[in-house]
C-alpha cells in the first residue's frame, strides 16, 4: 500500500516488497492486486509531490481517530485564526476527506468552481490569505454520494498533493477522514519527501473518542509523523444566552490533558461547545469575525499561537 519502509504500518509489507500483495496481512486490502501486479519501487508520485508542495513552509495533517468530535470545524477554524493572525501570512486547506467533504461549505464557498490552468488546478479563496480544495468543488451536487474503492481515493489524493498549484503558502493544512487507513497511508506515504510538519489530533473529553484517539498517536509513531499536539474539541457546553457552562461530554478518565500527559504528547488546549460557533459554520461564516468575543474563538486563538509556536519549533 504505502511505498517506503519508514513510512508503512508493521503488518504492510510495502510496494517494494516481493511479497507485495502476497502476504497474509494483505488479504483484504483493496489494493493488494495492485501491489501484487504493479512494478515494484518508490511511487514516482512522491517525487511530484515534493516538488509541488516546495513553497509550502509548513504541511500540518489534522487528524482524528473517531468520527464526529468536529475536526473539519476545528480544521476550519485554525485556518481562519492563522490566516487573521498575519495578514502577510498565506493559509490554505486541503480537503481530503474525499467522502465526507466538509469545508466548501464550513468556509462558505459551496458554491465555486474549480478552474485547471497549465500550472496545475487553481484553489478556491475564501479570504485574500486564505484558499481551500476539495472533492466537493468537483461533484455536481452537494449530494451525491462519492462510492470509490482505496485505488481511486488515494488516486484522487495523490492529485490533489501534485497538481494544485498553492503558490506560497506559510500553512496548509490537510483535512482527513477519522481512521488509520488508505487515505492516511496515502497521505503519509506522498508527503514522506515533502517535509510534513505533523499532525494535529482532534478528540472529545470522553473515553470512546479518546480509545481511538491514542490509535492515531500510534499510527503517527509507526508512520513517522511529528505530533504538533491535540485539540479537546466540545470539552464544555456554553450557553449561547447566560453564557453558563455545562459538561455534556464528562471527562470520566481525565480527558485529553490527561490522556497526552499519559502518552508524552503535547496538549494544545480545550475547545468548548458554542452553538453560535456551529451556526456560523453551517452558515459559511467566519466565527473569528463575527464572534470575537465568543469564549470559543478565544480559546481558538490561543491554540493557534501554540500551534505556531509548535511549527516554528519543528
Amino acid at each position: 500500500m504505502a511505498s517506503t519502509e519508514n513510512t508503512v504500518p508493521e503488518h504492510c509489507p510495502g510496494t517494494e516488497s516481493a511479497n507485495a500483495g502476497k502476504d497474509s496481512a494483505c488479504a483484504g486490502c483493496p489494493n493488494q492486486q495492485i501491489c501484487a501486479t504493479g512494478p515494484k519501487g518508490p511511487d514516482p508520485g512522491i517525487q511530484l509531490v515534493k516538488e509541488r508542495l516546495e513553497c509550502v513552509k509548513h504541511k500540518i495533517l489534522v487528524l482524528s481517530g473517531k468520527g464526529g468530535v468536529g475536526k473539519s470545524t476545528v480544521t476550519a477554524l485554525l485556518s481562519r485564526a492563522l490566516a487573521a493572525n498575519d495578514i502577510e501570512k498565506n493559509v490554505a486547506v486541503l480537503d481530503i476527506d474525499i467522502c465526507g467533504p466538509s469545508q466548501p461549505r464550513v468556509l462558505g464557498v459551496l458554491d465555486e468552481e474549480v478552474h485547471q490552468s497549465g500550472s496545475g488546478w487553481s484553489p478556491v479563496y475564501v479570504d485574500d490569505n486564505l484558499s481551500v480544495m476539495s472533492i466537493g468543488f468537483l461533484l455536481s451536487s452537494p449530494d451525491d454520494a462519492i462510492i470509490w474503492r482505496g485505488p481511486k481515493k488515494n488516486g484522487m489524493i495523490k492529485q490533489f498533493l501534485s497538481e494544485v498549484d498553492w503558490g506560497n503558502l506559510d500553512y496548509l493544512l490537510m483535512d482527513t477522514p477519522p481512521g488509520t487507513s488508505d487515505e492516511h497511508l496515502s497521505a503519509s506515504t506522498y508527503l514522506s519527501q515533502a517535509g510534513l510538519t505533523g499532525a494535529v489530533i482532534v478528540t472529545t473529553p470522553q473515553e470512546v473518542a479518546l480509545i481511538d484517539v491514542r490509535k492515531e498517536i500510534d499510527f503517527c509513531r509507526k508512520v513517522n509523523i511529528n505530533i504538533l499536539g491535540v485539540v479537546e474539541n466540545m470539552s464544555i457546553f456554553v450557553c449561547p444566552s447566560c453564557i453558563r457552562q455545562s459538561e455534556i461530554f464528562p471527562a470520566t478518565t481525565g480527558g485529553a490533558q490527561k490522556m497526552c500527559e499519559d502518552l508524552n504528547v503535547p496538549f494544545l488546549g480545550k475547545l468548548p461547545l458554542d452553538p453560535k460557533i456551529a451556526r456560523c459554520c453551517d452558515e459559511g461564516k467566519n466565527p473569528i469575525e463575527t464572534l470575537p468575543d465568543s469564549p470559543a474563538v478565544k480559546s481558538v486563538l490561543t491554540i493557534t499561537k501554540k500551534l505556531i509556536e509548535a511549527c516554528e519549533k519543528s
